[in-house]
């Protein structure tokens, strides 16, 4: 390798400004021979010549295409490479990527929407699915009391992948369980029994299409159920007394597992 002086050559710090690349991967391409600086100073110093940076801005332009260093130093070195086919393949590869890209950027849209609006749905696919007793302004209700919440994000991460089809499944499966709470109180099922057990796990079952309930939780719910006049309104419109019954079978649920409904918090 010939000497030469400073103003010959740049150095490794002056290449990294102008191209624009770190010094450790100048020093890495010099150590693997792809890009090895042709002179060196009386004090032994590397300097990079101009052919040197002609083929360093060659290494970064197809670095910029996304090439491997490999694929680079046949491109380079192998007068027999087919660079045209190199680079449509990697245009193929680079626009297979930016489909996934956007599917994506598309999936953090919906993240975001449902994170500041929690229901995915147009006002006429509620009132469809959800029926006539929807009130479309109780998700940003929802949001503005319980948006700082671990159940909102869970909702909210739930609602991000859901379409009208999911949401009418969901519907469907709390329809199905109004029914059978209506119908194992009107035959009569205590609170404690098998039967009521049941009804009170599948209820916790159905409630995770929104977030995981725990039953402390679930005792929270309860009282929620039968004290507050829209949920009230709700189950005993389904069935006369249904808001209180249901009440008592979450109770003694949560009793038999050792958890007192009287002093149950939302944990």
């Amino acid at each position: 390798m010939p000497d030469a002086t400073d103003a010959d050559g740049l150095t490794v710090g002056q290449v990294s400004t102008r191209l624009g690349v770190t010094v450790r991967a100048l020093h890495h391409w010099d150590e693997i021979g792809l890009a090895r600086p042709s002179m060196r100073t009386a004090a032994g110093y590397r300097l990079y010549t101009a052919d040197d940076l002609e083929r360093l801005h060659r290494i970064v332009v197809y670095r910029e295409l996304g090439l491997g260093l490999d694929r680079i130093r046949t491109v380079l070195d192998d007068s027999s490479a087919d660079v045209p086919g190199a680079l449509r393949t990697q245009r193929a590869q680079v626009a297979e990527r930016i489909v996934r890209l956007q599917k994506l950027s598309d999936g953090l849209d919906r993240m975001i929407d449902a994170h500041e609006r929690g229901l995915l749905l147009t006002i006429e696919q509620q009132a469809a699915i959800l029926g006539p007793q929807w009130n479309p302004d109780w998700p940003a209700q929802a949001r503005h009391r319980y948006g700082t919440t671990t159940q909102w994000q869970q909702y909210a991460e739930r609602s991000a992948t859901r379409g009208p089809e999911e949401w009418q499944a969901v519907a469907d499966a709390v329809a199905d369980l109004d029914r059978a709470l209506a119908d194992a109180m009107d035959t009569g099922v205590t609170p404690g029994s098998p039967a009521a057990n049941r009804l009170v796990e599948r209820h916790r079952e159905v409630f995770a299409s929104y977030f995981p309930l725990t039953r402390q939780m679930q005792v929270c719910l309860g009282r929620m159920y039968e004290a507050d006049p829209g949920f009230a309104a709700h189950y005993n419109g389904v069935r006369a007394g249904l808001a209180t019954w249901f009440r008592q079978i979450i109770d003694a649920s949560a009793r038999a597992h050792d958890i007192d409904p009287d002093t149950a918090t939302w944990q």
